[in-house]
């Protein structure tokens, strides 16, 4: 099926998921900001592989690159509604970049909590959402500036005999705590590295991201850190 359209983005994540990455940002025009839109391939599983998101010099998409992606459809799921499937038989371009002070021009507005804030995981702060209320969400993207960054390495799950170190954000927002697993690859591989402990970064700007349902909850997750 050839494209039937295309969609110019600033990247503002590229997290993990699965195999691939989950790639999402907001449309541009090369002065405004438009609605967010996110990638997804015709699989069920929806992640980008690496061939599919590669520029045709061969690198792959960064944060704050502007990127022409040919699309064949917009297919919402459930609540993301920001999905468009991509064309793969096509490369994706890289246009330019933008510099992260004019990222600001894209923050959400918003006053209350980030989805919604009734329930946290054994390890998270206002981290989750059940599936009934996940369901009324018309959004699953969001991007954030905040003051306060701690980025934290622990060992998660000992207790329960498959221990693994995992990287978290925690943050104010609207007067809310969170700590949610962070997805960004570039941000886990750097302070996977740094060893278990807490490392305050201060100001910097998050796409937190809802992610698909999970055992009855969707979790928030920081796809993407830009300090």
């Amino acid at each position: 099926m050839a494209a039937k359209f295309e969609k110019v983005i600033v990247c503002l994540a590229n997290s993990r998921k699965l195999a691939g990455r989950c790639i999402a940002g907001k449309e541009f025009d090369g002065s405004k900001f438009g609605r967010w839109i996110r990638p997804v391939s015709s699989r069920l599983t929806a992640e980008v592989s690496e061939e599919e998101r590669r520029f045709q010099d061969g690198k792959d998409p960064k944060l704050l690159d502007i990127i022409r992606i040919p699309m064949i459809e917009a297919k919402p799921h459930g609540f993301q509604v920001e999905n468009c499937v991509i064309d793969d038989g096509y490369y994706w371009a890289k246009e330019g970049e933008i510099a992260v002070a004019d990222v600001r021009k894209a923050l959400d507005k918003g006053t209350g909590p980030l989805w919604d804030n009734s329930s946290s995981s054994y390890n998270g702060t206002h981290d989750r959402v059940d599936e009934a209320t996940a369901a009324k969400q018309s959004s699953s993207l969001k991007l954030l500036e905040v003051e306060d960054l701690i980025i934290e390495v622990a060992v998660e799950g000992a207790e329960f005999g498959n221990g693994k170190r995992k990287v978290r954000g925690h943050f104010s927002h609207n007067g809310a705590q969170y700590k949610l697993a962070i997805t960004d690859p570039h941000i886990e591989r750097e302070y996977l590295a740094k060893g278990v402990g807490t490392y305050r970064m201060g100001r910097a700007i998050l796409c937190v991201s809802l992610g698909e349902l999970y055992n009855g909850f969707a979790y928030k997750l920081i796809a993407g850190v830009i300090i």
